[in-house]
């Protein structure tokens, strides 16, 4: 099989029973070591629910997240512009991020908006931002150069969470992150994988190894990036520097209200 990411040659590493029921095979590159599924026929039935059961940590991330996203915005780019969260599921980080006095929107084309409903992309006439978050999306892409490509031509600058492969030798048994109960894990970088990326796409990467990370044009401190997506440094900083904006919570109630 051929790499998705650089075209290279990619060897089967190992089986998986996927939601299951079915034998699948992934594959990792020889070249960039992305892991791959075989073509993932199963996806429609994986994606009954946008939002899997199993993902039970989805409102703590969000608010971990938001705090780290809130400190990277204020440090690296212009608060007062908006922001968009690209596959941002029920709208939660959205909310948090407005609540924060940060004018972010929402964009999923399969998940419907629960908490930032009337601040999603179909609302609004923006067709750029200063900063996208993508957060537990790209192990999900089946095709991910495209959506890659898809989220540049909102925004120059892509914060996004996907775990990196461990230094272990990867197995479904002793891997969490492969999850081929759920059957929707079909994409599994490498650090290897995301320098193959930033340079076809000629941006800037920056990571703090581990699961958070930011392609980008811009040319910043990396060792600053690392501690502000460190949980004990950002959670510290969120509590002594909160949010200097001004909530946009009351605000928007008020505009829901009109519209109503």
């Amino acid at each position: 099989m051929k790499c998705k990411i650089c075209n290279n040659e990619s060897l089967e590493i190992f089986t998986a029973l996927v939601l299951s029921k079915y034998k699948v095979k992934y594959y990792k590159c020889t070249n960039c070591s992305f892991i791959q599924t075989e073509n993932p026929y199963w996806l429609n039935e994986s994606y009954n629910s946008a939002i899997t059961k199993l993902d039970i940590g989805l409102i703590q991330r969000n608010i971990e997240l938001s705090k780290k996203t809130v400190l990277i915005i204020k440090c690296f780019f212009k608060p007062n512009k908006s922001f968009l969260d690209f596959a941002g599921g029920y709208g939660m980080l959205t909310r948090l991020m407005r609540d924060n006095g940060f004018k972010f929107y929402r964009q999923d084309k399969y998940c419907e908006n629960l908490f930032s409903d009337s601040f999603d992309i179909k609302d609004i006439d923006i067709n750029t931002f200063e900063l996208l978050t993508s957060f537990e999306v790209f192990e999900h892409l089946e095709n991910p150069l495209n959506d890659i490509d898809e989220m540049l031509a909102y925004s120059d600058n892509i914060l996004f969470s996907t775990w990196l492969q461990p230094n272990i030798e990867i197995k479904p048994e002793n891997w969490w992150y492969i999850s081929p109960e759920i059957g929707q894990h079909i994409a599994i970088y490498h650090i290897n994988t995301l320098k193959y990326i930033a340079k076809k796409k000629e941006l800037f990467l920056y990571t703090n190894s581990k699961n958070l990370h930011m392609l980008t044009k811009k040319k910043i401190n990396p060792y600053l990036f690392k501690l502000l997506t460190n949980n004990k440094i950002s959670n510290f900083l969120s509590y002594i520097l909160p949010s200097s904006k001004k909530s946009l919570n009351n605000e928007d109630y008020y505009y829901l209200k009109n519209k109503l």
